[in-house]
């Protein structure tokens, strides 16, 4: 069998042209490009039948990123395996206000030695690391801290840390206990913020669900970190808080309660209302 007449089979099975050549590639060890141009080469058996195999796990709906077992975002090529989220190219939108903040905290410490005390960043419930890594890479400068319940998401991102050569403080536990006493410049999150009766959960049934969906209530974690937070922010610090497209208000609602100030929102590529966050002053 050759390699076109693989992928062919892999159409017929409902699986997608570029799916198909990027799996096919990552099995083989090759460039994408090498596939397209090898089409006519005939497959070994052992490696025909063991991408049968993938092939038809992607038919079925699995993520691309666990069959391939990276993803990228930023700019950064992550590992992600089933303990992690697959992160989403709306999730840029968060790390891009949050090097905005850090470049306008650069802009008001005009004295900051080179070299020096860089601000201070949590990322909370940091997955494979995507978002806090992502920002220390922006901006090298930044102490960037991350915290996880999952002991093996953590060691994903600790993995992601090493091969890109970002120091990171990976913290393992539960929002902000792991840091308690600690004051950053800046927080960023991405918590779980789906409804658990959300039918848009059948299409992540493959991703924890733990970082998906608080339960019930979607918004449970999200007022938690704006509880909370005050307490672990410098005077003039920012929170910015990824969400779902209709929760910006209950957000904003929630950050103004709180006593935050300068709610706004950041909206993502598609024109949703991604992220909100506001300043706390005391």
């Amino acid at each position: 069998m050759t390699l076109d007449e693989l992928l062919r089979e892999a159409r017929d099975a409902g699986v997608d042209r570029l799916d198909a050549q990027c799996l096919a590639a990552h099995h083989l060890g090759r460039p994408r490009a090498w596939v397209l141009a090898h089409g006519d080469e005939p497959v070994e058996p052992t490696d025909a039948s063991a991408l049968r195999v993938i092939l038809a796990r992607r038919a079925q709906g699995y993520p691309l990123a666990y069959l391939v077992g990276e993803r990228e975002f930023h700019g950064l090529t992550l590992q992600v395996t089933p303990d992690t989220l697959i992160p989403r190219p709306d999730t840029e939108t968060l790390v891009e206000w949050a090097l905005e903040r850090l470049d306008a905290w650069r802009g008001s410490h005009p004295d900051a030695a080179p070299g020096g005390p860089g601000p201070q960043v949590l990322d909370l419930g940091t997955g494979s690391g995507a978002i806090a890594l992502a920002i220390k890479h922006g901006f090298p400068a930044a102490m960037v801290t991350a915290v996880d319940l999952s002991t093996a998401a953590l060691e994903v991102a600790r993995t992601n840390g090493r091969h890109l050569g970002l120091e990171v403080q990976w913290l393992h536990g539960d929002w902000f206990a792991p840091v308690a006493g600690r004051r950053f410049d800046l927080i960023v999150a991405n918590p779980p913020y789906i409804d658990a009766e959300d039918p848009h959960l059948e299409a992540l049934r493959d991703e924890p669900v733990a970082a998906l969906t608080p339960g019930a209530d979607g918004m449970a974690a999200l007022r938690q970190i704006v509880r909370d937070s005050p307490a672990g922010l410098q005077p003039g610090g920012w929170l910015l808080l990824e969400h779902g497209f209709q929760q910006a208000p209950a957000v904003r609602q929630a950050l103004m309660e709180a006593g935050y100030r300068e709610q706004c929102t950041r909206h993502d590529l598609a024109g949703q209302p991604r992220c909100t966050g506001a300043t706390w002053q005391t």
